[in-house]
């Protein structure tokens, strides 16, 4: 077997699948890459036995055709430390070695049996649905970052998938704050609904095309499998529950502030300075169109103020959040003003955006603390 491709190319499509690789695992085949030759095509897949990623490109030049595993940190290395040109591998698979040439020079490495390479899961009874790859890719980068850490709760480690005939919302929740990002031009011929862990939802979100192209999402009990034109994924689901979200999202919230976004991320940024690194405390005092923003270390006597305006309808409040838990939902918010709904210093506020995208309704709420604590 042996084929020619240009180095950034393999480099490139190497790295997106790279991070499905662990750091520790116990079979060494799962540190290779899986290079599969047929034609004038070649595919790359990596795996963590939980998910599985494959990318497809075509070589420059090939003759004949075969399957091999290579160890992902040296071919890594290599092309890292080669300038852009062509390579050429000719691959012997029945000693396994891999024969590598450049311009510059030629190197040898020893791989390993294809065949030992794990299976990928077999997509069977599947419910499927389409979505644009962009919007994924939005959907993603909307809820990841809430999703919470905490491996006793493992329902809440990753995005909950819920679809309906009409539309499909994403959900992520760490207990302190929830992000629903629904789309109501993606529908689904069933209701239903699973939880992806984290890890493949940030490679996919680094590999996809930021483009219209359609993703096909089939999914049964167990898998998710997600495919597009060159790249393909499928990963277990998380084994739980995802917890009752609605119950936490207040019915009514009739009091609106409203400001400007990145006066309002700039501000919380330099008032949380100030404040306790446990709690990172702010309280946010409304009194009619003012906005007062504070913080204090009470342990280093540390103390700081800053007044924004705003737009407000509703009584005057004073409510305390995480400064930087609030910052994290203010930058994940699109537009130049944001909106964030209240009624009691004890209940969650809701921040929206107050550009709405077409078919897209974005909710992050946040849960309160206690003025004090």
């Amino acid at each position: 077997m042996r084929f020619i491709i240009t180095s950034s190319v393999l480099l490139k499509n190497l790295q997106q699948i790279g991070g499905i690789i662990s750091a520790n695992n116990v079979l060494s085949v799962l540190e290779d890459f899986l290079f599969d030759l047929h034609g004038n095509m070649l595919t790359l897949t990596a795996t963590d036995l939980e998910t599985m990623m494959r990318v497809q490109m075509p070589v420059n030049e090939s003759e004949g055709e075969g399957r091999i595993c290579i160890p992902s940190k040296i071919i890594l290395e290599y092309l890292k430390n080669l300038p852009e040109q062509p390579v050429t591998f000719i691959i012997n698979e029945t000693d396994l070695s891999i024969d590598m040439s450049s311009n510059s020079g030629k190197y040898r490495i020893v791989g390993e049996k294809a065949d030992d390479f794990p299976k990928e899961p077999a997509p069977g009874d599947t419910t499927g649905f389409t979505m644009p790859s962009k919007v994924l890719i939005d959907c993603i980068n909307k809820t990841l970052f809430a999703v919470s850490t905490d491996t006793l709760r493992p329902a809440m480690t990753g995005v909950f998938f819920e679809m309906t005939t009409e539309n499909i919302s994403f959900v992520s929740t760490d207990a302190h704050r929830l992000v629903q990002m629904r789309r109501d031009d993606i529908s689904c011929p069933l209701p239903g609904g699973f939880v992806v862990p984290k890890k493949p939802l940030q490679q996919l979100r680094g590999t996809l095309p930021t483009d219209d192209s359609v993703l096909t999402l089939a999914y049964n009990n167990s898998h998710l499998f997600v495919t597009g034109e060159y790249v393909s994924l499928s990963c277990r689901l998380i084994d739980a529950r995802f917890p009752d979200y609605r119950a936490v999202i207040p019915a009514d919230n009739p009091y609106r502030l409203t400001l400007n976004r990145a006066e309002f991320a700039s501000a919380l940024r330099r008032v949380n300075i100030f404040a306790n690194k446990t709690t990172n405390q702010v309280l946010l005092d409304i009194v009619g169109n003012s906005l007062n923003i504070s913080a204090q270390d009470i342990d280093f006597s540390y103390e700081g103020k800053e007044t924004l305006s705003c737009q407000y309808s509703g009584e005057d409040m004073k409510i305390a959040f995480n400064a930087k838990l609030m910052v994290e939902i203010v930058n994940n918010l699109d537009g130049d003003e944001v909106v964030l709904e209240l009624s009691t210093p004890s209940r969650a506020g809701i921040f929206r955006s107050i550009d709405r995208t077409e078919n897209e309704d974005l909710m992050m709420l946040l849960m309160p603390l206690m003025v004090g604590i």
